[in-house]
C-alpha cells in the first residue's frame, strides 16, 4: 500500500513541478504513514529543491524532542532524508494561537498540491475530531481530543497511558485539508475497519469526519483487506486493486 501511495504521490508533485516550477503538499503523521514516508524519500527524480511542505497537526505542549512529537516523527522520517526547500512546522511547545497564525497565513497564500492523510479510529481528518467543524474556513485550529482519540494514540504506543496524552491539539481544519488538489488517503488495518464502513457507506456527517472526503473529486482512498473487512460486498466489489 505504502509503495503504491509513494509512487503516485511522487508523480503528481514530479509533474506539478514540471507545470508550474513548484510544488506544495501536505504530509500527515501517525503509524499509517510510516511505509509511504519511507517509500516516499526513496522516490527518483524529485526535484526537493522545488517543495514546501506543511505539518497536518501536532499536540499542544509537546517539545519538539518528545517521542510522541508529530515535528519529530517529520523529521525522522521526512524531512531529514530530502533536501526539501522549506518545511513549515507546527511546534507544540510555542503559543499556539501565535503558530497557527504565522503557519496558516503562509499555508492560506499558496495552493494545495498534494496532501498525504490518513483516518483516525474515530473517523477523525487530522485531529478534528467528531463532530468536526465542517463550515470553519481558518487554516488552523486548536481543538479538543475525545477520549477515543487519545486511546488510539495510547494503544498505538505513543503514550504510555491515557493521563500522558495531550488533551488539545492544533488541526489543519477540514475546509484546508479539502483544497489541496489531489489526497491520497491511507487507511490500513482492522482498527481502522469501522471508521472506513461509515466513510464509505454512510451519510457525510459532522460525526464522520472523514465521509466528507466523498466530496472531494481528487481524493484516493487507499486500504487493506483488514481495514474494508466491514464493508458490504457491493462496496467491496466496487474497489479497484492496486498494483
Amino acid at each position: 500500500m505504502g509503495h503504491w501511495v509513494a509512487k503516485q504521490a511522487a508523480e503528481v508533485i514530479r509533474t506539478t513541478i514540471q507545470q508550474q516550477g513548484h510544488a506544495t503538499i501536505v504530509i500527515a503523521t501517525g503509524a499509517s504513514q510510516f511505509e509511504v514516508l519511507g517509500e516516499l524519500v526513496k522516490q527518483p527524480d524529485i526535484d526537493w529543491g522545488c517543495v514546501t511542505g506543511f505539518h497536518l497537526d501536532e499536540y499542544i505542549g509537546l517539545s519538539a524532542d518528545h517521542p510522541a512529537s508529530f515535528c519529530r516523527y517529520l523529521k525522522e522520517r521526512f524531512v531529514d532524508h530530502v533536501p526539501i526547500a522549506r518545511f513549515n512546522f507546527l511546534y507544540g511547545d510555542q503559543d499556539p494561537k501565535q503558530t497557527i497564525a504565522k503557519i496558516g497565513a503562509a499555508l492560506q497564500a499558496t495552493p494545495i498540491d498534494l496532501a498525504l492523510v490518513g483516518i483516525g479510529e474515530n473517523a477523525h481528518l487530522a485531529f478534528n475530531d467528531p463532530p468536526a467543524d465542517f463550515e470553519t474556513t481558518d487554516p488552523y485550529l486548536i481543538v479538543k481530543l475525545d477520549e477515543a482519540c487519545r486511546m488510539q494514540q495510547v494503544g498505538e504506543g505513543w503514550f504510555p497511558s491515557l493521563s500522558d496524552v495531550p488533551t488539545e491539539a492544533i488541526s489543519m481544519s477540514v475546509k484546508q485539508i479539502l483544497k489541496a488538489k489531489r489526497i491520497f488517503c491511507s487507511v490500513p488495518d482492522a482498527q481502522k475497519a469501522t471508521a472506513v464502513h461509515q466513510t464509505l457507506e454512510g451519510e457525510i456527517d459532522p460525526m464522520v469526519p472523514a465521509s466528507i472526503l466523498k466530496q472531494h473529486e481528487g481524493t484516493t482512498l487507499i486500504i487493506d483487506k483488514a481495514s474494508a473487512s466491514q464493508l458490504s460486498e457491493e462496496t467491496r466489489n466496487e474497489l479497484e486493486p492496486i498494483t
